[in-house]
């Protein structure tokens, strides 16, 4: 249950990522989930980090750092994607 809820999470993480960031990323929606995953264990990380993972109540700057964390790795993951993408295309012809 809880490799489901990662999904579920990253795949939320992800989507909200891509509405905060400007323009239109190109990333597949696998890879979007992949980089809510991934933000969302830095969030968590970097909430441990300054101790406040485990508040009582709803973990509002933990699930903020999340999204913060989200952002970022959608942000470089999409400039990733892109440069493949396009080297890929510049090397097919």
């Amino acid at each position: 249950m809880g490799w489901l809820w990662a999904i579920i999470v990253g795949l939320v993480l992800g989507l909200l990522a891509k509405a905060i960031l400007p323009g239109r990323q190109s990333l597949p929606l696998w890879l979007t989930v992949i980089c809510g995953m991934v933000g969302s264990l830095l969030g968590n990380a970097v909430s441990t980090w300054i101790g406040v993972n485990d508040t009582k109540g709803i973990d509002w700057t933990r699930h903020v750092l999340q999204l913060v964390g989200a952002v970022v790795i959608v942000a470089i993951g999409d400039a990733l994607w892109s440069a493949r993408k396009r080297r890929r295309s510049t090397t097919a012809v």
